[in-house]
């Protein structure tokens, strides 16, 4: 038998979760919902994930857009799909939940003959299995007949290749038909027929992790030490009880008379926000532990705080924390019991969590609104020519691109709005501008920004435009700063990256110190961009004040793409020159210098589709080259 290549397989439901975003009202009130990957095993596999651990999931979604949503998450999070099933005949099962107070919180299973309640003994591959340290059954997934078999059959499959078995008990009493589908919050219904189903399977199990409740029903007892020497009369394996904020207690041998002389694994004092996924969280950690073959305490150790940082966030998997997010708290702690509110390690989540971004980026810009809006003026032109360009800018940039990753558009929606819908047909990476043109101090085009920027799909990217100088009047500075925090705020609230675009130069002298000064400046006000977007400069030296700058400030930011101001191509080419010497800068963003000329041909109609496509493609080609050849000069 060859070694594992796998870490743990989980075996189990998966769903799509709706979250109720208003917090503290009944589910009857909710008016929008935030989608994630969701359901037990499917959480495990996400959250073991992040924490290093190779995972892999067998699991059932519907042929349909919620089964790619969750293969397509599974993928971005580094699990393994090879055991998710597509069933072309059931769809992916859905959970409704929300968050009436810390007791209290509602959710609807839509789970009637769903994808993965369809998965048979013939869904189980024996090599698959044997690909993995440990598998994880989950108690949902004994409920009926044929899930009962393929779950057992999986057992044997691990059972005979070497490897461990956790069983995680995930007792939904309503997922067994126990209560109705209003009582989906109910975690506990006494049940001998379920007691007696699941002292089948205990005897083959390493570990059994469950809370209170769940122990009380795979022991057949009210009372957890009783139920916790039930399960030791049927099975050898390592218990491992789930107590909630008072952490959680492993008895690996004999029950001990006190439950608390087990190995006890202290909680951590956080503000509960959220208990629902806390148990996968948990389960995720301790996997960390137990397949590192790190001591129970340290298991424990990596499990509590994995459940910490759920309780305290809104979702299930999304919320989970990275291994350098995990590190970070337990090297320092947080500074506030509700960890969601804790700025630092929020950023090292979103960072660590984020979609993969582009190593390098080149980038079309067309979200000029004002300028188009004055040459379509001057040429006596009606702003509804503007649109048809853009799309036209888009088939130009498609042209140049051709399919590769790297490529990028700039665009807006106010006239912009049927170039974004062409751009999502390419595998662009796009940015979409929120100020006001031209405007100092910064204001937005809209007022209530983040409700605007919850319309927007979650792979666009915010681009602003701030013109900041370090000499500013102070008031000036203040105002922008504010801005700024805002835009930053209102971005991560709603899961979008950012692009700041800072331009000192119009409004004061610029020295190898001014940009990098005003990069310093903004990090330490808290606000960390996704990328920066920044006018060239002049030498070597300015760039590397500007990289030690963004290196200070935020080790995870993507980096530096170069804006043109109306630069000639010869004026750009050298400025790429001076600065893809330096690592921090990634590519350009660069808008009139392509599209000028044909924008002006084409809006006063001396200029076909064709012609105007061409013209800007030829441009946007040779500017790609010249960075491409200036970047491969630094490499070699």
């Amino acid at each position: 038998m060859s070694a594992p290549d796998l870490d743990v397989i989980t075996i189990g439901r998966s769903s799509v979760d709706l979250y109720g975003q208003q917090v503290g009202g009944r589910l009857e009130d909710v008016a929008s919902f935030a989608k994630s990957v969701g359901g037990c095993p499917t959480n495990i596999a996400i959250g073991a994930a992040r924490l290093g651990l190779k995972s892999a999931v067998i699991t059932g979604v519907g042929d349909e857009h919620m089964g790619r949503f969750i293969r397509e998450q599974l993928a971005r999070e580094g699990v393994e799909t090879g055991g998710v099933k597509t069933d072309p005949a059931r769809l992916t099962a859905l959970v409704i939940l929300g968050v009436r107070d810390d007791r209290q919180f509602p959710l609807i299973f839509y789970r009637e003959n769903c994808a993965d309640m369809g998965l048979t003994e013939d869904d189980i591959d024996e090599a698959f299995i044997a690909r993995a340290g440990a598998i994880v059954v989950t108690g949902t997934h004994f409920s009926t007949p044929t899930v009962d078999a393929m779950s057992r059959k999986a057992m044997r499959a691990a059972r005979n290749a070497g490897r461990k078995i956790v069983l995680d008990v995930d007792y939904r009493p309503n997922l067994w038909g126990l209560a109705g589908h209003g009582a989906g919050e109910a975690r506990y219904v006494r049940s001998d027929s379920v007691t007696a189903h699941l002292q089948t399977i205990l005897p083959d199990c390493d570990v059994i992790v469950g809370t209170e409740e769940e122990l009380h029903i795979a022991g057949g007892a009210q009372d957890t030490l009783a139920a916790l020497r039930a399960i030791r009369a049927v099975s050898p394996a390592t218990i491992v009880c789930k107590r909630g904020p008072m952490g959680c207690v492993v008895f690996p041998g004999a029950i001990p008379d006190d439950i608390e002389a087990g190995i006890r694994g202290p909680g951590f004092p956080v503000e509960v926000y959220n208990v629902l996924g806390a148990g996968d969280a948990f389960m995720a950690g301790l996997l960390r532990g137990y397949l590192r073959d790190e001591p129970w305490e340290r298991a424990c150790t990596y499990a509590n705080a994995c459940g910490a940082f759920a309780v305290s966030r809104l979702l299930c998997s999304p919320e989970y924390p990275t291994w350098e997010e995990l590190e970070t708290f337990l090297a320092r702690g947080s500074a506030t019991k509700a960890l969601r509110h804790d700025a630092a390690l929020n950023h090292v989540h979103w960072a660590t969590t984020r979609r993969p971004g582009p190593a390098s980026l080149r980038a079309l810009a067309i979200d000029h609104r004002a300028q188009f809006e004055a040459l379509a003026d001057r040429l006596g032109v009606p702003h509804d020519r503007i649109a048809p360009f853009k799309r036209l800018a888009v088939r130009a940039a498609a042209q140049v691109a051709q399919g590769r990753e790297g490529f990028g558009m700039l665009i807006d929606g106010t006239h912009g709005r049927e170039a974004l819908f062409d751009a999502a047909g390419e595998p662009f990476w796009i940015g979409r501008p929120v100020e006001l043109p031209g405007s100092r101090p910064l204001f937005f085009e809209t007022p209530d920004l983040g409700s605007h920027l919850v319309e927007w799909p979650v792979i666009h990217t915010v681009k602003c435009l701030c013109f900041y100088h370090p000499d500013d009047p102070p008031e000036l500075k203040e105002r922008q700063e504010a801005t700024l925090l805002a835009l930053h705020d209102a971005c991560r609230t709603v899961g979008r990256e950012l692009l700041v675009e800072i331009i000192a130069g119009k409004n004061g002298s610029l020295t190898d110190t001014t940009v990098a000064e005003i990069v310093a400046r903004l990090y330490g006000l808290g606000i960390r961009p996704d990328w920066w977007k920044l006018e060239p400069q002049a030498s070597a030296a300015a760039w590397d004040n500007i990289a030690a700058a963004v290196r200070a400030g935020d080790a995870h930011c993507r980096g530096v793409v170069l804006l043109g101001l109306e630069a000639s191509e010869e004026e750009l080419i050298a400025a790429f020159a001076v600065a893809a010497r330096n690592p921090v800068v990634k590519g350009f963003a660069i808008g009139r210098t392509i599209f000028a000329e044909a924008a002006e041909g084409w809006l006063a109609g001396r200029m076909t589709d064709a012609e105007a496509i061409n013209d800007m493609a030829t441009r946007f080609r040779r500017l790609t080259e010249a960075w491409d050849l200036a970047a491969a000069r630094r490499a070699a």
